[in-house]
């Protein structure tokens, strides 16, 4: 199962990633657009990351573990780190919420 630390290096480790805090949030921005909020402390792990329409749905279909998100709301997706996913594809859920949030 994916942790909470492993994440937040992996995105922190992105090109041009900067980092906030807002509350319990752990938020990711690449420029000025938030593509991944971690909530601290949380077991289990619960992430909010920026994702295709049509990516989303089909996780959304395939997990249950996988809902719209509250803060990107139809711009992203909510995926508790239960494990249902991967630690590899959590990465690659990181990875492409960054790519989304490209200027």
């Amino acid at each position: 199962m994916v942790s909470e630390d492993d994440i937040v290096k992996y995105a922190a480790g992105l090109d041009g990633v900067s980092e906030s805090a807002k509350g319990e949030l752990r938020v990711f921005l690449r420029g000025e657009k938030i593509f991944l909020c971690v909530e601290t402390g949380r077991v289990p792990l619960r992430l909010e990351l920026r994702c295709d329409r049509r990516l989303s749905r089909t996780l959304q279909e395939r997990y249950e573990s996988v809902m719209e998100s509250r803060a990107l709301g139809r711009n992203g997706i909510e995926v508790i780190c239960s494990g249902q996913l991967s630690a590899d594809e959590i990465h690659d859920l990181v990875r492409h919420a960054y790519e989304e949030s490209a200027d």
